[in-house]
């Protein structure tokens, strides 16, 4: 037994190399199975893998002309980084909705760092799926929650700047004008009034910087360079590329800042204003704690994070709305010229459903109510209808797989980024009646009452659905009923109709256009 006992001593540094190998070979094996069931995808390029089978400015477009050739779950290589893009409602709940956890990663994104935020300063939206990120998003929501989010407290505030909204529209005493920044600084004084305690009037040119900073900041982050850029992060480490690639992004992120610092000034331990106050609280409780994501950095990233998510989406939405209310008359209002003009506009005497609802429901002497959406089913069609065929996000913010898993079938591998097709499925011709078409009765029952629909996802789904949702929705029915209470939309004498496609620059946004509103 001794000698035995020392043989099998002599051959344990054997014996763990078979076993090794033996694992190894096992884990090949099943994984050369497994990828046998990758996803197809277009034939990849050396270096620049398939970026030529993408136009980075329309990049929904191509990934569904793509799913029409490769099915719903295919394969592209950026460079030498694999992805899987998802298309279709069906694949989409399967992967956001029945596996959320497996899809609730996110890849890495170098360019934060390279502007000066790096470990534990991934704010919310571009976390990894962690316990800092389960903690930040949580700390977001209730904090949110607590200053009113969902609450008639909000409700109210959202009424008055729909009420500042109107004055400002007001004065242009019906001339021709853009509404672009007027609607964002009014969208963007709500979340504002939540994360910084105050809201910035319409004339304010501080803040009218910020705006414009940050749109040029979602511009920086489209096209071939900047993609190439976040695929190759080593060519970030070229010195001065990510400063000058990402010039607005970096600026945007210093007066983000420089506000906190301003606030610090004004900041009291004992009290909380807003979610900076909050923010702050903790920051002091974690400073005995290394490593915490509440630190400076992060408080920057996550106030950076709801500022866009507050601010981009619904004003873009609601500047989607203003221009399907031009290039749909008969939707908005009663009509008021029984002739076709020359700019497309039919201007009949038609029933006006919109304007009619408003003035049953609500009337002309009071403010619009959420209690009242329940009594105004054709004006909740049209804004889900603005929100589905406007596509205001349409692709989102790519994902990473958690864990191996599979999707429709297909392998997918721990690692992999993903990007969901989200617009593949508010246009899906399998679940929309008129897909290509603004059809507000797509969420119109028979008796004329609203229907919710399970494709209805401009919000995502999932784990990593939008956190601000609940005050989007909230945003646009105040903003949308408010202004067309007061106005009828309508286009200049001698402008061209207005073009219905987008312009892609992380959302899809309408391009410049000009409204005369008319007082009602």
């Amino acid at each position: 037994l001794g000698l035995s006992l020392r043989s099998c001593g002599n051959n344990l540094p054997a014996l763990g190399i078979a076993l090794t190998v033996f694992a190894l070979l096992f884990d090949f094996l099943k994984r050369r199975k497994s990828w046998s069931r990758y996803p197809p995808g277009p034939t990849s390029l050396p270096f620049i893998g398939t970026m030529l089978q993408i136009d980075f400015h329309n990049p929904h477009l191509s990934f569904t002309q793509l799913s029409k050739k490769y099915g719903n779950v295919f394969s592209l290589q950026n460079c030498w980084r694999n992805l899987i893009v998802v298309n279709g409602f069906k694949a989409v709940k399967e992967a956001l909705v029945q596996k959320s956890e497996d899809f609730a990663d996110r890849p890495y994104f170098p360019i934060y760092e390279h502007l000066g935020f790096g470990e534990n300063s991934e704010g919310v939206v571009f976390a990894r799926y962690s316990r800092t990120w389960k903690e930040q998003r949580r700390f977001a929501l209730s904090t949110l929650r607590n200053f009113g989010m969902g609450k008639k407290s909000l409700e109210q505030r959202v009424t008055k700047e729909a009420g500042f909204l109107c004055s400002a529209i007001c004065s242009e005493k019906g001339c021709p004008f853009d509404p672009h920044f007027l609607i964002n600084n009014a969208v963007s004084n709500v979340i504002c009034s939540l994360i910084y305690g105050e809201r910035f009037d319409y004339d304010n040119k501080k803040f009218q910087r910020l705006l414009h900073l940050f749109e040029q900041a979602l511009n920086e982050e489209t096209g071939f360079l900047s993609q190439l850029l976040i695929v190759v992060p080593l060519l970030l480490r070229i010195p001065g590329v990510p400063q000058s690639i990402f010039r607005s992004q970096k600026k945007v992120l210093d007066f983000i800042d420089e506000l906190l610092k301003e606030h610090k000034t004004t900041w009291n331990l004992t009290q909380k204003r807003d979610f900076i106050d909050a923010f702050l609280q903790e920051i002091e409780k974690a400073k005995e704690h290394a490593g915490s994501s509440f630190n400076d950095n992060n408080l920057c990233m996550v106030t950076f994070d709801l500022f866009s998510a507050g601010t981009e989406t619904t004003s873009t939405t609601l500047r989607w709305a203003l221009l399907y209310m031009l290039l749909h008359p008969d939707i908005q209002c009663k009509g008021h010229r029984g002739r076709a003009d020359q700019r497309g506009c039919q201007w009949g005497f038609f029933p006006g459903k919109v304007h009619e609802e408003i003035d049953k429901v609500i009337g002309r002497d009071r403010s619009p109510q959420m209690e009242d959406l329940v009594n105004m089913p054709y004006t909740n069609a049209v804004i889900h209808e603005i929100q589905r065929y406007g596509d205001i996000a349409p692709v989102g913010v790519p994902h990473m797989t958690y864990r191996d898993t599979e999707l429709q079938g297909f392998f997918i591998p721990k690692g992999m980024t993903v990007i969901f097709n989200l617009s593949s499925v508010l246009k899906d011709e399998m679940v929309w009646e008129k897909p290509h078409q603004f059809y507000p009765e797509h969420f119109l029952d028979a008796d004329g009452q609203f229907v919710k629909r399970e494709a209805f996802l401009p919000f995502s789904a999932g784990r990593r659905a939008c956190l601000g949702e609940q005050l989007a929705r909230m945003e646009l029915f105040l903003f949308f009923t408010s202004l067309l209470q007061h106005f009828t939309f309508h286009l200049p004498e001698g402008q061209a109709r207005p073009r219905e496609v987008g312009h892609f620059a992380v959302t899809l946004a309408p391009h410049p256009y000009q409204i005369q509103a008319v007082p009602r």
